[in-house]
């Protein structure tokens, strides 16, 4: 049914739940893997809401790394289950397209993630990247709670 499946993470025990659902689910249907995840990129300008003073560039090579060790960490648990997987990073402030955008380009067939389930005023405060994928993906997408 599915050849290609991007799980968003974020490296939360909740978001683990669902790298483990879409590994089992990926070697359920013999489909590729793509772990994604989006190193949050901090405004670079004035005009962005900041001015970079040069120590920001070391904080955005950590934010990377470590995106990157989190899908590296990922692939493995995805190859040790006998599934194929690509390990993939995004570098976005905005982090609900930047999933879109990866499957979208990944040619993914389902995005699989998380949700938290705030509810109320702290779901209004916090936002919902889940929810904005839910509603601007043309994919279908599996939320786990």
């Amino acid at each position: 049914m599915f050849k290609k499946i991007l799980v968003a993470t974020d490296g939360s025990e909740l978001s683990e739940k669902a790298v483990e659902s879409a590994i089992g689910l990926a070697r359920q249907h013999g489909a590729e893997l793509v772990a994604f995840t989006v190193a949050r990129r901090k405004p670079r300008s004035y005009m962005e809401g900041t001015m970079n003073n040069g120590a920001d560039d070391d904080v955005e090579r950590q934010r990377l790394e470590n995106a990157q060790a989190l899908v590296d960490a990922v692939g493995a648990r995805a190859h040790a289950s006998g599934v194929q997987c690509h390990a993939l990073v995004g570098h976005s402030s905005q982090v609900a397209d930047a999933i879109i955008v990866a499957a979208e380009k990944q040619h993914s067939e389902l995005i699989v993630m998380a949700s938290h389930g705030r509810k109320g005023v702290g779901r209004l405060l916090l936002g919902s990247e889940t929810q904005h994928v839910l509603t601007h993906s043309t994919l279908p997408v599996l939320v786990l709670r």
